[in-house]
């Protein structure tokens, strides 16, 4: 058995990994919250799986509404030590193509009002988020979906909306112009939250459609959105196998593993315990 355990926050289309072995559904508890769903727990191979529909099962859960701090720290609290990110995604270039599969390096976080932080009164922090994705978990995903057939893009920048509402498409070449890649609805404040709690993160979105930059085109539309996410949705299950097939037989460190070792700045006589006591899995390391 490996040391690595892989969080699998699946997008819209991915609600479940069949190929996992000894799987079972299991309710993690959170003090942030209720997580999207419930944890589905097995291994594919000697490797640890916790997959976590970001949606629910079903989609029950609009975008404006997951609890990303909770889904966060129950998938900390179920052992996990690094998180893949599988999200569907429109695009902003021509030449990333419905089908095609991006491996994100940046963000853009164009979201509003959600919970962006584990920290706060009480119990303050600072991460950078200058390199917002782990190198080496990108690099795996990127291998990975090349070795299960798929066209891929390495590195991008992701703008995240708020949503629910598709982009008018004013904003929609707005984007373009600031230098997004790829626009999608939940990365933010996923990937800060991951960063806080020292679980190394990388995404693959899944492009889905060409947002409405296009004036040529007709606009998106949630019915071409799903028949493409079906056929990703397979793409997508195959490159989770091919990623766990190729990881190291042992974890090496990884310096996001310890961020929280200089990004704490509140005086320990001032903490607040209430706070400190939420705190338990995404920053008991360092309290």
């Amino acid at each position: 058995m490996t040391n690595w355990t892989i969080g699998i926050i699946g997008g819209s289309g991915l609600y479940q990994i069949d190929a996992l072995e000894d799987a079972q559904w299991i309710r993690v508890n959170s003090p942030f919250g209720e997580a999207s769903d419930e944890i589905l727990c097995g291994r594919l191979d000697d490797v640890q799986l916790r997959f976590l529909p970001r949606h629910g099962r079903g989609h029950r859960i609009p975008p404006s509404e997951v609890n990303a701090r909770a889904n966060v720290d129950a998938l900390k609290r179920a052992g996990c030590t690094d998180i893949l990110s599988i999200s569907s995604v429109g695009s902003l270039r021509e030449d990333l193509e419905p089908g095609c599969f991006v491996v994100v390096d940046q963000f853009i976080d164009w979201t509003k009002g959600r919970p962006s932080s584990f920290f706060g009164t009480g119990m303050v922090a600072h991460v950078s988020m200058a390199e917002p994705v782990c190198e080496r978990l990108s690099g795996f995903a990127a291998a990975a979906v090349e070795a299960a057939g798929g066209a891929i893009a390495k590195g991008g920048t992701y703008l995240a909306m708020e949503g629910p509402q598709f982009s008018t498409r004013a904003e929609s070449h707005l984007y373009r112009q600031w230098g997004a890649d790829v626009i999608g609805m939940t990365a933010m404040p996923e990937a800060k939250l991951c960063r806080e709690a020292e679980m190394p993160y990388a995404l693959i979105g899944m492009v889905t459609d060409y947002d409405c930059w296009r004036e040529d085109a007709a606009f998106v539309e949630v019915s071409e959105v799903i028949e493409q996410l079906n056929a990703n949705g397979v793409l997508a299950c195959k490159t989770v196998e091919e990623l766990v097939a190729a990881l190291p037989k042992e974890r090496e460190t990884c310096p996001l593993d310890t961020v929280l070792d200089a990004a704490l700045i509140t005086a320990p006589d001032a903490r607040d315990p209430a706070m400190l006591a939420k705190l338990d899995a995404v920053a008991g390391r360092v309290l």
